[in-house]
């Protein structure tokens, strides 16, 4: 059996793995072939040489894990600049918020030459080696050009933007161009795979072939979906737990006369959460019944605070609730319980189990995990009622859940209340449809489907 090489902007000890987190979907692998996982170790060397780092090398059980730091200029320029301040709102189509600063594709370009010049000697001649995420697109371009010939595949975690969005960035070509370089370019969807092939027939020419290879820029690669899933049985067993019963029995306790709406979130952009608190506030204003009975629980984690879009977005979000609070709440009602920090891993699935409804409504996401989180944390005898946004990978997938747009207020208002009415036979149906679908499709099943794909993909 050939080791398996990951490859990841950030790691994570597979001993220990955070559900719903690379370690999961790649952990089982990684043990299996003795494999190896390099990436970044989080640290930012001050005073550091930028392209350049030492190697920090240590064993997680029979995983290698091989990492390198990043002096302060390399971290701005790779990380918070390219990869996040071009790459992260254009592909999630906010063009408005991107700086296309000349600094930063360079240092995004001397990271990934550092990480092939660090990998490239680690490597054995049979490797199959696996890039995840925006971080690291010409990563197998700078291997390529050091002489690695190993079968090489790319897994794009978040959503491919349509050609024209695309084209916004000044170094678009170069960008496209280097996933020629890989072997197999999975994504989530069947949506990110036509504007994947739309671009390179606009820009590139491309030959479509046949079993899904796509030629171009003097260059072959399969391109395919992979929707990505979770560890159902994982997950389930978390919802069976201790914490989780404690805190869905504690949460049933303490609304036992509302019926609650959950979102749960990274505070992000691409989230849509000030969309969601306007279309509950619509819902309060059109559906008055639900004054008093319905409350909506948003966790909102902290993500990037030093970003100025982050802190307008909290700024934003924080005036939105308080409005509807102090418009429609009473002294024995809040509506709005928003919550701006992380919440236990292990309580999460009995916040799911308590909430009615759930709310997962992003402007735009690759896949979206806690859309599927949330129906397998649910009573199969009295569901909850998933409420999506149409522009979540995953709503390719969870088609019986209720489909909004995130930008239609009075819309989702209107889904809502169909979610908070919605008969008990109904609900289960779907419910029992969704669970079908992401217990066919769980994480196991994305890894070995997409590492198949990748063996295969030079006969």
């Amino acid at each position: 059996m050939s080791r398996l090489v990951v490859i990841s902007n950030r790691l994570a000890d597979p001993r220990k793995p955070a559900a719903g987190g690379l370690a999961v979907a790649l952990g089982e692998a990684l043990n299996q072939t003795g494999g190896l996982w390099f990436g970044w170790s989080g640290t930012v060397v001050e005073d550091g040489t930028p392209g350049e780092s030492e190697l920090h090398v240590r064993q997680a059980g029979p995983v290698t894990l091989a990492t390198v730091d990043l002096c302060r200029e390399d971290h701005d320029t790779y990380y918070h600049g390219y990869s996040n301040s071009v790459l992260w709102p254009v592909f999630h189509y906010r063009l408005d918020l991107a700086d296309f600063h000349a600094s930063y594709v360079a240092g995004y370009r001397r990271v990934n030459q550092m990480f092939a010049r660090k990998l490239l000697p680690l490597l054995r001649d049979d490797d199959i080696l696996w890039v995840h995420d925006y971080h690291l697109i010409p990563l197998a371009a700078e291997l390529r050009a050091m002489g690695c010939k190993h079968r090489i595949g790319f897994f794009l975690h978040i959503p491919m933007p349509p050609p024209l969005i695309m084209a916004a960035i000044p170094q678009h070509e170069w960008l496209m161009r280097s996933l020629f370089a890989y072997d197999l370019v999975g994504l989530q969807s069947e949506s990110d795979v036509s504007h994947f092939t739309r671009y390179v027939r606009n820009e590139g020419s491309a030959e479509e072939l046949e079993n899904k290879r796509v030629r171009a820029f003097g260059a072959t690669v399969v391109v395919q979906s992979f929707p990505i899933g979770i560890d159902v049985d994982e997950f389930t067993r978390l919802t069976e737990a201790s914490e989780a019963m404690d805190t869905f029995h504690g949460m049933r306790a303490e609304y036992s006369r509302r019926r609650l709406l959950l979102g749960i979130d990274r505070l992000d952009y691409s989230k849509g959460i000030p969309h969601r608190v306007r279309a509950f506030r619509e819902l309060l204003d059109r559906y008055p019944e639900n004054r008093g009975s319905a409350t909506m629980i948003m966790i909102a984690s902290p993500s990037r605070d030093d970003v100025h879009a982050y802190a307008d977005l909290r700024q934003e979000l924080e005036g939105l609730c308080g409005s509807v609070n102090g418009d429609y709440g009473e002294l024995d009602w809040m509506p709005v319980r928003y919550i701006h920090r992380m919440v236990a891993r292990k309580r999460v699935p009995g916040l799911c189990r308590a909430a009615a409804v759930g709310l997962v409504t992003p402007l735009r996401d690759g896949m979206n995990l806690v859309a599927k989180e949330y129906v397998v944390a649910q009573d199969p005898d009295d569901p909850g009622v998933l409420v999506l946004s149409r522009f979540a990978g995953a709503a390719e997938q969870l088609k019986e859940a209720l489909l909004v747009n995130p930008y239609d207020t009075a819309g989702m208002a209107n889904s809502i209340q169909q979610a908070l009415q919605m008969p008990l036979a109904e609900r289960q149906a779907r419910h029992r449809k969704l669970m079908e679908r992401i217990r066919q499709h769980d994480v196991h099943w994305w890894r070995k489907s997409f590492l198949a794909a990748l063996e295969s993909s030079r006969e």
